[in-house]
């Protein structure tokens, strides 16, 4: 059928006839220009869809009508231009795809019809471990290491990308997936099939938000989510509500991106924007920067809210071109964006829309911060880090405790390194990492590291050896211009050498520690610190043997590695003393705004970006000498330990089947607030006494081969092993932090995995009782698909984080939520009980279910 609205269809210039829009000002509504700029982005997506089948005239008028519809829980569509997906996710979606092949060529269709629709790019960023630091060769060691281990998995990727239309690879090496984006990847405007629309995306990682702070709408979804879009189909979502952020005033000159993210983190945390959309206006906003409103976005995850815009202006076109973009293009997306009312003017409040609510911040009261010691909503202000520390010492365990007697609070344990003796004791940093897309993707705050490194050495200040220093910039274009404004030989001698190109320690790839510093760690049982310029840093996923770990600037990471612990006060305490004896403070090293300013307009250029990027898909000689074989339908090997044809496709029939009701299932774990995907399908390390590692094992394999978990998420057979393996994961039933449960009908004590699988022998259906936030973090499907492995067909929360519930679903896990005021506490239950869950065979969104529990009176969930 025609699009309804294609009377609305002009070109942008009388002078190319042949490129069109769809011009939403001919619309002639007046509501259009009071929606807020995303709602319009996806206005526009339904307008130009719009097919009377997938997308339908009502779906436009509900967004039309958002002011009314945004409280109504409406289920609108959305076509997003395209997908991104990095390595660990990005592989199980290839897994899947060759899977979806060979079922659709057993019920006898062509299996070449599962193909990629939407274009899909894929950038290989998260194999890459922490090796080896401290030495000039240890970026190529690292490289070398991580080709080593994931050979097969890179061969894998590359077949996909041979196999299946509309997927671009971007090698290994070449940068975090959400700077490569910001840099590179990002089309702002789309010029496809002779029409320009609105660049748009959907991605497999949480932190996809990152490229909201150029204007291009996107969010991260859960793998399943992400194939559907590349298959072709349209995102069902609920029209959301939007916060809009005013920012106002000008921070002052010793402020960093990074301190305002913190702060914005905080502050959204507390206002409550789950499952809404965060737009920035206000004066404010034009004193930012693109890299430091990337930063703001990045964190959207954490704050909760599904995506976090700032719509494009003048300064995200002067972006675009310093960061190399054709200008002809450049052209043509001002254009286009101001005849659809896209373009916005920070300082014009006549243009600021009406929004579902109003929260503000003057940017002058942010103050120098961090974030932890486990979650990174937790900001604690620079000159409060040691009190806080101190108090969370001897606090209850939780959040913000580790439950330390008063009397191991001083606790200091001896140890020798290369020959020299030292000490730990609590906060002791052991793990020193400038990492991660946050932060990696803004030179404001990389030169300000050099900067405040270059100060250090003049200072005659260093870094303690055993220390675990990285840096690892989000591209080649970091290491261009910290290179060529000088400060690199200072981040080096402070022993901050570039160890690779990827996420690493802010994903838990951050190697091993030295072993005399492990065990001092477990002698003195301490509670060691690692600091680090990421965006997640909950328990377990840093490293094992840091159990505080802090969120913080670049220059503030190269600040607590030279004080060697984070219990100093930076205000009135020297953060070193120098070889002449003289104190020296961290406001002596400090540069600020103006100077980092100074720097950056000099040497991050147009040039660098343009030379970088123009050889990023063919510069990586071990990716351009993989072989990969040709076949359209992949030839599993069944000795293979990373890549397997996974059983969710196995008995695949044309009808859906009816939902069916959970009868007696027993309770696999009992769990508390915030449980991450970190706690549920860990990414890092595989411990040595772990079930999956007992698999590997059997398989003919070492510990030096066991990789990551992130790196086996082709295996059904490791990942399911891996479910719940967490050494933090926190099991009310044992009452300690452990990867273990009780065998309910036994009362024996196993790993999660183990006991799953007795369950299933018995042929008992398992549930998964929680708290508040679960699957919160990272956008991880296995955390989904594991559970399903396990034999979960159920969990019963009392809030859930968005993606991971939308995962669930996709996998046949029910999520179940208490209704208000109801939490498993207040009905009495322990976990213990045999719960059946009466589902009808016609469901709708949120309805209320029936549980029962044997003799005890039943309740009603939300089926969500």
């Amino acid at each position: 059928m025609s699009n309804p609205f294609a009377h609305i269809v002009e070109p942008l210039d009388p002078q190319r006839p042949d490129h069109k829009f769809f011009n939403l000002s001919k619309l002639g509504d007046p509501r259009y220009d009071r929606l807020p700029f995303s709602i319009r982005v996806l206005l526009e997506s339904a307008v130009r869809n719009c097919d009377e089948f997938l997308v339908k005239k009502g779906d436009v008028e509900s967004i039309l009508n958002w002011k009314k519809t945004q409280t109504e829980t409406v289920e609108v569509p959305f076509r997003p231009a395209r997908v991104i997906l990095q390595d660990f996710t990005g592989v199980p979606a290839v897994v899947d795809f060759a899977a979806m092949r060979d079922a659709v060529k057993q019920l006898g269709g062509d299996p070449e019809k599962i193909n990629p629709i939407c274009p899909a790019d894929l950038v290989i960023d998260h194999s890459i471990q922490v090796d080896f630091n401290r030495k000039t060769d240890s970026l190529q060691k690292n490289q070398d290491l991580e080709f080593e281990r994931n050979r097969e998995r890179f061969e894998f990727l590359k077949w996909g990308s041979k196999a299946f239309r509309n997927m671009r690879i971007i090698p290994p090496g070449s940068g975090i997936v959400h700077q490569v984006n910001l840099e590179y990847l990002a089309r702002v405007v789309f010029d496809q099939d002779g029409f320009y629309y609105p660049d748009s995306l959907v991605g497999t990682d949480s932190h996809t938000t990152m490229i909201d702070g150029l204007g291009v709408l996107g969010w991260g979804v859960g793998g399943i989510e992400a194939e559907a879009v590349m298959l072709g189909q349209p995102i069902s979502m609920v029209l959301p509500e939007v916060i809009g952020y005013k920012l106002q005033g000008t921070p002052n000159k010793f402020i960093t991106s990074t301190d305002i993210v913190l702060t914005v983190t905080k502050h959204l945390r507390q206002v409550g924007v789950v499952g809404k959309f965060v737009e920035f206006f206000g004066p404010g906003v034009a004193q930012l920067s693109i890299a430091d409103r990337a930063t703001i976005a990045n964190m959207c995850p954490e704050y909760g809210a599904t995506a976090a815009f700032f719509p494009v202006d003048d300064v995200s076109v002067q972006y675009l071109e310093q960061t190399g973009r054709d200008p002809e293009k450049l052209c043509y997306i001002s254009q286009y964006l101001r005849a659809v009312g896209m373009y916005r003017n920070f300082s014009d409040p006549s243009q600021d829309p009406e929004f579902t609510q109003v929260v503000e911040l003057n940017l002058c009261t942010v103050v120098p911060c961090c974030s932890g010691p486990k979650r990174p909503q937790d900001r604690v202000p620079i000159a409060d880090m040691k009190k806080d520390f101190e108090t969370c010492l001897g606090t209850k365990q939780g959040f913000k405790g580790f439950q330390v007697l008063p009397e191991r609070h001083a606790i200091s344990v001896p140890f020798q390194y290369n020959g020299e003796d030292y000490s730990l004791s609590h906060g002791s940093v052991v793990i020193a990492a400038i990492t991660s897309c946050t932060n990696t993707s803004n030179p404001s705050v990389m030169l300000g590291a050099g900067l405040l490194a270059k100060n250090a050495v003049k200072h005659g200040l260093s870094v303690k050896p055993y220390i675990k220093t990285s840096l690892s910039p989000g591209s080649g274009v970091v290491t261009y211009y910290l290179k060529e404004s000088g400060v690199m030989d200072y981040l080096s001698q402070l022993g901050f050498e570039v160890v690779g190109y990827g996420c690493m320690t802010c994903i838990g790839n951050s190697g091993p520690l030295p072993e005399p510093v492990v065990e001092a760690i477990t002698q003195g049982d301490l509670v060691a610190a690692g600091v680090l310029s990421g965006n997640r840093n909950f328990e377990g996923r840093v490293h094992p043997n840091t159990r505080a770990n802090y969120l913080a600037s670049p220059p503030l990471v190269i600040a607590y590695a030279i004080a060697g612990s984070v219990r100093i006060d930076f205000e009135n305490e020297p953060i070193a003393i120098n070889p002449q004896g003289k104190e020296v403070y961290l406001r002596d090293i400090w540069p600020t705004r103006e100077e980092i300013q100074n720097v950056e307009r000099q040497f991050v250029i147009p040039a660098m970006f343009k030379e970088v990027y123009a050889k990023i898909e063919n510069v990586n000689e071990r990716w351009n000498s993989l072989k990969s074989p040709s076949d359209k339908l992949y030839t599993w090997d069944p000795k293979s330990t990373y890549i397997k044809s996974p059983p969710f496709f196995e008995g695949l029939t044309r009808d859906l089947k009816p939902p069916q009701s959970i009868k007696d299932a027993y309770v696999l774990l009992n769990l508390g607030d915030s449980v991450t995907t970190d706690h549920i399908s860990p990414a890092g390390n595989i411990a040595r006494n772990s079930p999956a590692a007992r698999y590997l094992t059997s398989r003919g394999l070492t510990p030096r081969d066991f990789n990551s978990y992130g790196s086996r998420r082709g295996n059904d057979a490791v990942m399911a092993r891996g479910t719940f393996a967490n050494i933090r994961l926190l099991n009310k039933f044992l009452g300690k932090q452990a990867p273990s449960t009780i065998h309910l009908p036994t009362g024996e004590t196993m790993d999660v995995s183990d006991a799953a699988e007795k369950y299933q022998k018995d042929g008992h259906p398992l549930l998964v009782l929680a708290g508040k936030e679960y699957g919160s973090g990272s956008s991880r499907d296995w955390a989904a698909k594991g559970p399903f492995l396990l034999g979960i067909k159920a969990v019963l929360a009392e809030s859930y984080e968005r993606i991971h519930r939308s995962n669930l679903v996709g996998m046949g896990v029910i999520p179940l939520e208490y209704l208000p005021g109801d939490t498993s506490d207040s009905l009495g239950l322990t976990g213990r009980e045999r719960y059946t869950v009466v589902i009808p065979e016609k469901i709708t969104p949120r309805m209320t279910v029936e549980i029962k529990l044997g003799l005890t009176c039943p309740f009603q969930p939300l089926l969500h």
